[in-house]
């Protein structure tokens, strides 16, 4: 398990029941490109083979009046929901590839919310990358924006526009590299997890009623167990070895098979999202 936190970690373990010896935890901060290139190499040392990597962990500030970074600089939502998982994944591709396990998997969590053909991603701000503009300055604010898209800082916005980069990224791994290593890249979108603490920084009030409204209003709640369960069918369900989608519980489809928008399917904005992530975290 890639953690922040040891002890937060081992007592999450603990409480859904996993015995001592059936985990490790190593240390990660996706904050910092010198920790997840510190992780790749602890995780090496232990010379497990690596077969399915889950890609997690989120930073969401709507209520933000101004930015905050990275150790690296980096506007904090897209600098550790998009650069500092797509690092981490291309440090991990070569591990996965020589995986012998028959089904390598690489899966990221995505939004609704930075999907904006659905009802909540048309919820205002709504996600949009534009030219990449403020992405290609560096998200820090000195001589370019802290937004991909080149305007002003906006917490909402930026935590869903690093979404739609999650989604624009495992399109762009398929097309790179599904053909050449076997392993599936997805992302996918397990419903509204309503009382998750991703919700930690939002006002009270909202924390106070978007469960319910989630609930008896959207439909749209699923509990962490739940959701939990979901993303456990993505990493391990043999139907589900499709490369390059995004899956999603959608009661009016017949497939968790969901469709993108038009940006977050956009080959050419993947493409050069790709060649202007490599080049922040250094691959380029």
């Amino acid at each position: 398990m890639a953690c922040r936190d040891f002890l937060k970690a081992s007592r999450a373990a603990k409480a859904a029941g996993m015995d001592k010896d059936s985990f490790t935890v190593v240390h990660l901060d996706l904050a910092s490109l010198d920790s997840v290139r510190q992780f790749v190499r602890n995780v090496r040392r232990l010379e497990m083979p690596i077969d399915v990597v889950v890609c997690n962990a989120a930073v969401y500030q709507p209520t933000a009046k101004e930015p905050s970074y990275t150790a690296d600089g980096f506007e904090m939502s897209v600098g550790v929901n998009h650069l500092g998982h797509f690092l981490l994944a291309r440090e991990l591709l070569s591990d996965l590839q020589s995986s012998d396990y028959p089904s390598k998997r690489l899966i990221i969590v995505g939004s609704i919310t930075g999907n904006t053909n659905t009802l909540a991603g048309n919820v205002p701000p709504k996600a949009n990358l534009g030219d990449l503009r403020g992405l290609a300055g560096g998200l820090n604010g000195v001589g370019s924006s802290v937004m991909i898209d080149g305007g002003e800082f906006d917490g909402a916005k930026a935590y869903k526009d690093s979404k739609v980069c999650n989604m624009l990224t495992m399109q762009e791994f398929h097309r790179r590299y599904h053909e050449e290593t076997g392993v599936t890249f997805a992302s996918l979108y397990p419903g509204c997890i309503a009382t998750t603490g991703l919700f930690r920084e939002h006002i009270p009030l909202f924390r106070l009623l978007f469960p319910p409204f989630q609930k008896y209003i959207t439909k749209g709640y699923v509990s962490e167990e739940e959701a939990g369960k979901r993303l456990a069918q993505v990493v391990s369900d043999p139907s589900l070895t499709k490369s390059g989608v995004y899956w999603s519980w959608n009661k009016n489809s017949a497939s968790f098979e969901n469709q993108l928008s038009e940006e977050a399917s956009d080959a050419d904005k993947a493409k050069k999202l790709w060649e202007i992530s490599e080049k922040l975290v250094g691959l380029a």
